[in-house]
């Protein structure tokens, strides 16, 4: 199964995901590529796989990409060599932007699409400031095109409200639980037990 998580920049999209994986043996992290500059923490290739712009533009021509957006200036995707790849043995989730879910949606409709909102726009300008690695003027284009991404929510399966951390990461493991006990989901499962009925 693929779980697409995905909604406005700052809502918390990372943490909620790392906080799940810690819970899920069966479900990995599909890392994406990007041309941003690495920020304090992250590690390549568990965070993003950081190239260059000429680089990325290879992948697009190449068609590499099942999906791809320039979000705030820099270019974002996901390759289908990496979704391939943690795919096959397990359940994965991607942490993407809403251009990018669109794409996969268009592509993929059997994908589970989850919306990470924050409570209150308040509260999204709030934790962008406090990351304290951009100007204002980046903070404030961030909050210009969360206004327009939110009006998206619609097009997601399931809504996560990320107000408390700890109740929104419940909210999300409940949503990987429940489609994972799905009836097309488990009907191989299913067969094999109705079969052990009838063995006797």
């Amino acid at each position: 199964m693929l779980f697409v998580i995905s909604g406005p920049s700052g809502v918390g999209k990372t943490t909620l995901v790392r906080r799940v994986l810690e819970d899920f043996e069966n479900i990995v992290f599909c890392v994406s590529h990007t041309t941003r500059k690495k920020r304090n923490g992250e590690v390549e290739g568990r965070d993003y796989y950081f190239v260059s712009e000429s680089e990325f533009r290879r992948m697009i021509e190449e068609d590499e990409l099942v999906e791809w957006a320039i979000v705030h200036g820099s270019y974002y995707g996901t390759s289908k060599k990496e979704l391939k790849k943690v795919g096959v043995n397990a359940d994965c989730i991607l942490d993407i932007d809403i251009q990018g879910a669109q794409q996969i949606r268009e592509k993929l409709q059997d994908a589970t699409f989850i919306f990470i909102m924050p409570p209150l726009f308040q509260e999204l300008k709030k934790r962008l400031e406090a990351r304290g690695d951009e100007s204002a003027a980046s903070v404030q284009k961030r909050l210009e095109v969360a206004r327009e991404e939110i009006k998206y929510y619609h097009q997601f399966d399931y809504i996560v409200i990320n107000d408390e951390l700890k109740r929104a990461v419940k909210d999300l493991k409940s949503i990987i639980r429940s489609e994972k006990c799905r009836l097309d989901t488990r009907s191989l499962e299913v067969e094999s037990i109705l079969e052990s009925f009838t063995e006797y």
